[in-house]
């Protein structure tokens, strides 16, 4: 996991993963509405890395790399993740009953699908999407740090 301080806004870590509340924001180049648009999100969900704060704006980044800041009303606390591809074959995610590679099979989640992290532990995520429900391991997510527990 990064090394985190607390953010000078809120006191909650920085760097930390949110999610996007609202289906249309506006990401800025700066922390204030006197800078200029650089785009517009238009996906309620999507899991998004604040990595500062300034006042009520939180410079975030997307599992793209691109960055920018946006107003913090626009942001959750609840956790999403993206499926992501492995270095060595790309394949589907695979959900598991039990955190456990052993487990049975309960479906398949492809790359860049958008899931509902509900909990992380040894180094395993417990995720929703699409109806299903399942295990599967961290590395395989965008939206949490290698080693996260949470519940």
């Amino acid at each position: 996991m990064p090394e985190r301080t607390p953010g000078a806004a809120t006191g909650l870590p920085v760097p930390r993963f949110v999610s996007l509340k609202s289906g249309r924001a506006n990401v800025r180049r700066g922390p204030g509405t006197d800078f200029p648009i650089d785009w517009v999100y238009r996906k309620s969900g999507v899991p998004l890395e604040v990595i500062a704060e300034s006042n009520n704006w939180r410079r975030i980044r997307d599992h793209e790399g691109d960055g920018g800041w946006i107003w913090h009303s626009m942001l959750d606390g609840e956790r999403t993740a993206i499926i992501e591809g492995t270095e060595d074959d790309g394949a589907h995610a695979v959900l598991h009953a039990e955190p456990d590679e052993a487990s049975a099979v309960i479906a398949y989640a492809e790359n860049g699908l958008l899931v509902r992290v509900t909990s992380c532990k040894a180094r395993w995520c417990h995720l929703e999407a699409k109806g299903y429900e399942g295990w599967t391991p961290q590395g395989r997510l965008w939206g949490v740090y290698p080693g996260e527990n949470f519940d």
